[in-house]
């Protein structure tokens, strides 16, 4: 389970250097706290970090879970493709939010996978327990 352990605090590493590029944002385009909105620079960044944070709710526990009962190797691999896909879509999004796309599929893809791998898993242990 390190690799998993590793991929968990590399996501929430991720997730502080978001909040410092909205800290940078608000600093550069002048956007004073507690307002969310003002530049369409900041407010990238400031969805950039929302987002993110609105995914890691649904990874985190996805990836504990699947790597507890299915594989840990495999949880890890996928969360390596989920921290590059929120890096492609932080780069992306800053830049021009329509081109998010491939960098939201690479975060979606790897969660919804480990949460329909985890299904199957539960339905196969009610049933074969259920069998016994």
């Amino acid at each position: 389970m390190p690799f998993v352990a590793i991929v968990t605090a590399l996501a929430l590493i991720q997730f502080f250097f978001f909040g410092l590029g909205v800290a940078r944002a608000r600093s550069r385009y002048g956007v004073a706290a507690p307002a969310t909105s003002g530049h369409e620079v900041f407010e990238r960044h400031f969805r950039v970090q929302m987002n993110t944070l609105e995914q890691l709710v649904m990874f985190l526990p996805a990836l504990w879970i699947f790597a507890l009962y299915i594989s840990p190797l495999w949880a890890a691999a996928l969360g390596v493709v989920f921290l590059l896909g929120r890096a492609i879509y932080a780069i992306s999004y800053v830049k021009d939010p329509k081109s998010r796309a491939l960098g939201f599929a690479l975060t979606a893809f790897p969660t919804l996978a480990m949460l329909i791998g985890i299904v199957i898993w539960g339905i196969r242990a009610i049933l074969v327990g259920a069998a016994a």
